[in-house]
């Protein structure tokens, strides 16, 4: 089998299904195909909802219920259970656009040096666009537009795990997720693609397509300062895990970063961006120190 797509869901009946249908809508790769649903320990109709899509669709769509809660784990559940030679990861609130498969396809097929291939990720916001976002951190959203041509992603950049594939052989030897990263409950840890592929970097390239893309649903409960500082807090705390630093150094290095934030957020009171990017700052270095004190470098 050419492909496996992978969907990892939680409580998403409706998206889900929307997200099977696009892919189902836009493959070109006729009878070389499966799509894995893993529901990661739903309380929806999740399970009745891809029952129905398997009705439709036949074998093409399997499901696999995961008991332990977690977007890593699910991931891991789905790496096991796939049987393509390049899995495409695909998020449950995310939509495959024409030629989405193929594209993505081509590029590992022009070279057995590339492990990792993302594709654009264009936002589909529910409400507007909030104007307070700092361009700089649109990509906490999940957007991602890096290049106009096939190219290859240099360190630190990386695709996002909304629209990413993999050589699925490459992990024999690099195992999956780290499961002390990634989405788990109401925790909005992450770094789990980054860590990952900081792995597969030594010994395969990490492309991107633009030709590869899906438009990715934004809800406009996500859209608020609110969400958007929890999502900051998180990211400190996740990349503290994934660097295991847990040196007094690391800890007053932070503490200071803090307090610079704190003086420097007074001026800008009247600057509404200004004022959103220092306290970005504040919640990515609490997060920071949560992350090496209270998790110790775990989750």
């Amino acid at each position: 089998m050419k492909v496996s797509v992978a969907i990892c869901t939680h409580n998403r009946a409706k998206d889900t299904t929307e997200a099977v249908e696009s892919v189902m809508a836009a493959n070109e790769i006729q009878g070389d195909f499966e799509i894995i649903v893993v529901d990661n320990r739903s309380t929806d109709d999740t399970a009745a909802a891809v029952k129905a899509l398997q009705e439709r669709y036949g074998s093409k769509v399997r499901y696999v219920y995961e008991q332990e809660l977690g977007l890593s784990v699910a991931r891991n559940r789905a790496i096991r259970e796939a049987k393509g030679d390049y899995i495409l990861f695909l998020d449950d609130d995310a939509l495959a656009l024409p030629g989405w498969m193929g594209a993505i396809v081509d590029v590992f097929e022009s070279d057995s040096a590339i492990g990792c291939v993302g594709g654009r990720i264009d936002p589909v916001w529910e409400s507007e666009e909030p104007e307070w976002i700092p361009e700089e951190h649109r990509s906490v959203f999940t957007i991602l537009d890096f290049s106009r041509t096939v190219t290859e992603m240099e360190a630190p950049s990386i695709p996002y795990g909304a629209n990413v594939a993999f050589r699925r052989k490459l992990f024999l030897d690099l195992g999956g997720f780290r499961e002390d990263l990634g989405r788990k409950g109401g925790k909005l840890l992450s770094s789990e693609e980054s860590e990952l592929i900081a792995r597969l970097r030594r010994s395969h390239k990490v492309y991107y397509t633009p030709h590869g893309c899906v438009h990715h649903k934004i809800s406009k409960e996500r859209a608020t300062r609110k969400w958007f500082l929890k999502r900051m807090f998180w990211q400190g705390v996740s990349d503290a895990v994934r660097r295991e630093d847990t040196s007094v150094f690391a800890v007053a290095k932070h503490i200071i970063r803090l307090l610079q934030a704190v003086v420097t957020m007074l001026p800008a009171v009247f600057r509404p961006k200004a004022f959103i990017r220092q306290l970005v700052h504040i919640c990515y270095r609490n997060g920071s120190l949560v992350g090496i004190l209270r998790y110790g470098g775990r989750s």
